[in-house]
């Protein structure tokens, strides 16, 4: 475990009387995936209305009170803080687990500072159970767990793959790639922790795992068949689906037969596409033998006079926390009432896991202009340019995604139909 450097050390001890508290937020459409972030920014800023604290607060309670999943034995785990724990975090040292991307490997692309590994969440009343690799592993015996989404959900199973892979000898553990997935096993488990790239959930012509559009998309909002197929058998099933859907308020679609597109409020094609996720649901899963589950949206800081008083940058450079109640533009209400109601509707369990206000707070643990753009490390000159250049969407590993592993690694330990 990489110990804090001496600039973290000074950073730990002062860090209390440093914090910023004054808090400027937004609501506007997100944008995504690297692609022309620059201009894109400056046109969303613009078209960024102040909302109240009231608003602020509505975000930030609203997925808790669904009353689907959002307590373990009585307890909010989704409600709480993070604080300094350089004892026992990371939980992994990035240069140990081999299975990273250049995409989040942020010490490895030059980031001179390493306290946003640093942090421990900590639910108010109650304490996360200590990840034990050997015992999830148990758990999974004979089993497949698959993440389904986007680069998030990648990161996501990166991250899940990091955590329990060093329990396991050289030779009994390996990674396959078949797109549109990412397979490791365990062999001695017979387990395997699974990526699935379907960034809509639906069919669209984003759905090649490494040839896909950003910019021109087509979604196929009653189509699932082809990506369920491959679902099919999967004990645990862990999706994720939101930024992808966030590059302009109208999105290109169809429903019924392909050559009938039109364009669809992007809220009105969510709706459609996961009704048609949840009845694929409806006739496809046995709730007896297996566990759905669903990430909120993970937030981006884009901007951060959001959270500070400057108003020339982004998440570059940040190195805390935010402290105070906060909820950013990237974070869109009406798109979480979609998802209530979906989850609410539907008659197959599934289990919110809301991570999105305690990675709302997560500002510096972005990979920022640490990471790789088209397939390729930013340049020197590009580094220089954060306004331009900074990825505030995705996270650093180890890193805040890590949090999300250990809230997952909670509920399939309470949860007794993991049997």
């Amino acid at each position: 475990m990489k110990k804090p450097n001496a600039a973290d050390r000074w950073i730990l001890i002062i860090f209390p009387f440093l914090l910023v508290s004054m808090l400027f937020v937004g609501i506007s459409r997100l944008v995504i995936e690297n692609s022309h972030l620059g201009s894109v920014r400056a046109t969303h800023r613009q078209h960024s209305p102040a909302i109240s604290r009231a608003q602020i607060l509505d975000g930030r309670f609203f997925m808790n009170a669904f009353g689907n999943g959002s307590s373990i034995d009585g307890c909010d785990v989704f409600d709480g803080k993070w604080m300094l724990d350089g004892a026992s975090r990371p939980l992994y040292a990035e240069k140990s687990c081999p299975y990273l991307t250049k995409q989040v490997t942020c010490q490895r692309n030059g980031r001179p500072d390493s306290l946003y590994q640093n942090w421990k969440w900590k639910p108010h009343g109650c304490e996360l159970p200590r990840f034990d690799a050997l015992k999830l592993l148990e758990l999974l015996r004979g089993k497949r767990i698959m993440f389904i989404g986007d680069s998030l959900q990648r990161t996501q199973w990166e991250s899940m793959v990091c955590l329990i892979q060093s329990v396991i000898p050289e030779g009994k553990k390996s990674v396959h790639r078949n797109p549109p997935m990412k397979i490791f096993r365990a062999e001695e488990y017979e387990a395997s922790i699974e990526f699935y790239w379907a960034p809509f959930i639906v069919e669209s012509n984003s759905d090649h795992a490494t040839r896909h559009t950003v910019l021109k998309r087509l979604v196929k909002l009653d189509s699932i068949a082809r990506h369920g197929q491959q679902w099919k058998g999967a004990h645990v099933l862990v999706f994720e689906s939101y930024v992808w859907w966030m590059y302009k308020p109208i999105i290109n679609a169809t429903m019924g037969p392909v050559e009938n597109v039109k364009e669809y409020n992007v809220t009105t094609a969510y709706r459609l596409a996961l009704q048609t996720w949840s009845n694929w649901l409806e006739s496809n899963i046995d709730p007896l033998t297996q566990k759905v589950f669903f990430m909120s949206m993970s937030p981006t800081h884009l901007w951060n006079w959001e959270w500070s008083s400057r108003n020339d940058g982004n998440c570059f450079n940040e190195s805390y926390p935010i402290e105070h109640p906060y909820w950013g533009t990237g974070s869109n209400l009406e798109i979480m009432k979609i998802l209530r109601d979906t989850l609410q509707e539907t008659e197959i369990d599934v289990t919110l896991l809301n991570i999105t206000q305690l990675s709302e707070f997560r500002k510096d643990a972005h990979t920022s202009v640490y990471t790789e753009r088209r397939g390729k490390l930013l340049t020197k000159e590009q580094k220089s340019d954060p306004n331009t250049y900074a990825d505030c969407i995705h996270w650093c590993l180890p890193g805040v995604p890590d949090t999300w592993n250990e809230i997952l690694y909670a509920y399939l330990l309470y949860d007794l139909g993991m049997s």
